[in-house]
């Protein structure tokens, strides 16, 4: 085990001088202090009208921009995980520089391991301090918390990991740009098969419903939004059973159990794929 914890160490220290990390951090403070200005600007506007909204009507606006903040949080999350990732195993491959790691007293599966650690290290910090930051935001700026944040969180953090699976088990078989291609046309498809089942959901029509579970289980990303999406809405949207950011048609447990063991199967085949790979 100590190996694989090695590798995660050093991978977390190689990403985080990644341009792209810093490009990405960069663009993250910006959007989280336009976010923070917008938000304050709302919260001015409903003080200025206090006597013409009601309690609800205000927590229900700051469950909505809290909500759409987060949407925002979870879309630049599943970029990062994907972008960082893409070439971690097939770059190095094509390279040659995996040579190095191979070469030493540690077996292949520590090291694909290893390197997903450490790659959830750096998009798990990444995601607490993006939605850390707008949740932040809204309670400085309202004294306002979503519904059971913690659990949305973790269900976000989730996504995020299965994403990153799903791009090491790509670069474990493809080259570089065949694995984004597949990652990301397996995104496009759970995203809009998410959007069909939301409408579905709306219209009362079951096929679309079918269609939007079918795309579910081919990659459950969008699931796991929507699950967590359904866990911090507000109670009247709840009880509505309908948002821009969820649907009738909310992900089960039971979606959520198969997207963990969706997880596992993908990282394990990962695993097993670089084992028998001729590098």
């Amino acid at each position: 085990m100590m190996p694989t914890l090695i590798i995660a160490r050093l991978t977390f220290r190689e990403a985080s001088r990644r341009w792209i990390l810093w490009v990405a951090l960069l663009l993250g403070v910006l959007f989280l202090l336009i976010y923070s200005l917008g938000f304050n600007e709302i919260q001015k506007d409903f003080q200025r009208n206090t006597s013409q909204m009601t309690v609800l009507q205000r927590s229900e606006m700051h469950n909505f921009m809290v909500m759409a903040g987060l949407y925002a949080v979870n879309f630049l999350t599943v970029m990062m995980a994907v972008l960082t990732s893409v070439d971690t195993l097939s770059g190095e491959i094509a390279s040659g520089t995996i040579h190095t790691l191979v070469s030493k007293p540690v077996r292949r599966w520590e090291i694909v391991l290893g390197k997903w650690l450490g790659f959830a290290a750096m998009l798990l910090s990444y995601l607490l301090l993006m939605a850390g930051g707008v949740m932040g935001a809204a309670w400085l700026i309202s004294r306002y918390i979503a519904p059971h944040a913690l659990l949305g969180l973790a269900l976000m953090g989730f996504n995020t990991l299965l994403l990153l699976s799903v791009s090491f088990l790509g670069g474990s078989t493809l080259s570089t740009l065949a694995n984004g291609a597949l990652v990301f046309g397996l995104y496009g498809v759970a995203f809009i098969g998410g959007w069909i089942e939301q409408f579905g959901g709306f219209l009362r029509n079951q096929t679309a419903i079918n269609i939007g579970i079918v795309c579910s289980l081919i990659l459950p990303s969008e699931a796991l939004w929507k699950r967590a999406a359904y866990e911090m809405q507000s109670p009247l949207v709840a009880a509505l059973g309908f948002s821009p950011f969820t649907s009738i048609s909310v992900p089960s447990p039971f979606m959520v159990g198969y997207a963990a063991l969706y997880l596992v199967a993908v990282l394990a085949l990962a695993l097993r794929q670089f084992r028998r790979r001729d590098l």
